[in-house]
């Protein structure tokens, strides 16, 4: 397969060494829904471009049992960047929430892209820039706003105004949406309830759907 057919943007801008090198060293890799996917040792081998599906990223603290998501990877993302830059283990926990795939590139392969193609290197080090910017507003979110405030922004940040649909979350349970805002299930579901009430949202075969965007932003600005 050539990689131009894993239509994954980043590699639309590509000089043809790299397409060289993803049709050598690459390998399509499938994690099955509710498994394990990257591990520690993996991401220690490899660089990984996800091609379909979902797959988050979180930490779990056994001792309190809480768990927080850090991000959900879908098509385009690529994992893991911080080993990649700094050659250390990522104490990080992935799972797929459905069958996915990715594209799997030996670390040296990458770190050479990024050092003599001056095109890769200015759209991965966009990537890890918002990536940067994506954990900064997760650390400010968790320690200044509340909970009610976390759930409609995480709302309004995965809306998809060309087709009035969320995307990522819309069909998540309701103790995943909980580890995205650093709170529980129980919270999840007064907060559903009460937009419920007012007609900001639905719930339709277990899948949120947002109805009053207008609403929401109202919430966030009387915060």
């Amino acid at each position: 397969m050539e990689a131009r057919e894993y239509n994954i943007e980043l590699f639309s801008a590509v000089p043809k060494f790299i397409i060289d090198d993803i049709n050598r060293y690459g390998k399509i890799v499938e994690f099955y829904k509710n498994m394990p996917a990257m591990s520690s040792d993996d991401t220690m081998k490899y660089f990984y471009f996800i091609i379909e599906g979902r797959i988050k990223v979180y930490q779990f603290n056994f001792e309190t049992s809480k768990e927080q998501t850090i991000k959900i990877l879908s098509r385009g993302d690529m994992f893991d960047v911080i080993v990649l830059l700094d050659n250390k283990p990522h104490d990080v926990v992935t799972e797929a929430y459905e069958d996915s795939k990715a594209l799997r590139v030996p670390l040296d392969r990458v770190r050479e892209w990024i050092d003599t193609n001056a095109d890769f290197r200015k759209l991965f080090f966009r990537y890890v820039a918002g990536e940067m910017r994506s954990l900064e507003e997760l650390a400010t979110d968790l320690s200044l706003l509340d909970t009610s405030t976390r759930f409609i922004k995480l709302l309004l940040k995965h809306f998809d105004p060309q087709t009035a649909k969320l995307k990522l979350i819309h069909d998540l349970p309701h103790e995943e949406l909980a580890s995205l805002i650093g709170t529980v299930r129980h919270v999840v579901n007064r907060h559903i309830q009460e937009l419920k009430k007012e007609g900001s949202l639905e719930v339709e075969r277990k899948k949120i759907k947002l109805t009053n965007i207008a609403n929401l932003l109202d919430r966030l600005q009387l915060k």
